[in-house]
């Protein structure tokens, strides 16, 4: 856990949180998804891949062709609890695809090189 936006204090509270069976409150569990989306968002720019964490947000990544209009050819989609694993390495790109927990499409919606942050 090396980046500024995993060691936050929301993304502590919302780990804490889930650690302990408890869905964090809906403010941390949104805040904290946002920082980890902006975090992937920063260390990989561009927009070929979108990531939706609904209902809490979603970001363009990835580099390569860019998308404007419509659904996205390359979409990775996920619930928030996934995520913030997947983010934070608790959980591995491999077991969230394998397990039905990642939903992609596109041949670009693969995110193993860029998690955990």
């Amino acid at each position: 856990m090396s980046s500024p936006h995993i060691k936050s204090a929301v993304v502590l509270a919302a780990l804490t949180a889930l650690d302990e069976g408890r869905t964090p409150e809906r403010a941390v569990y949104r805040e904290a998804v946002r920082a980890l989306l902006a975090a992937l968002a920063d260390r990989s720019p561009g927009r070929s891949v979108e990531v939706r964490v609904p209902p809490y947000g979603a970001v363009q990544c990835l580099p390569g062709p860019r998308h404007t209009r419509g659904t996205p050819p390359n979409v990775v989609e996920m619930g928030p609890a996934t995520w913030l694993a997947l983010a934070t390495g608790r959980l591995s790109w491999a077991e969230a695809v394998t397990d039905g927990r990642v939903q992609v499409s596109g041949n670009r919606a693969d995110l193993s090189d860029h998690l955990p942050l």
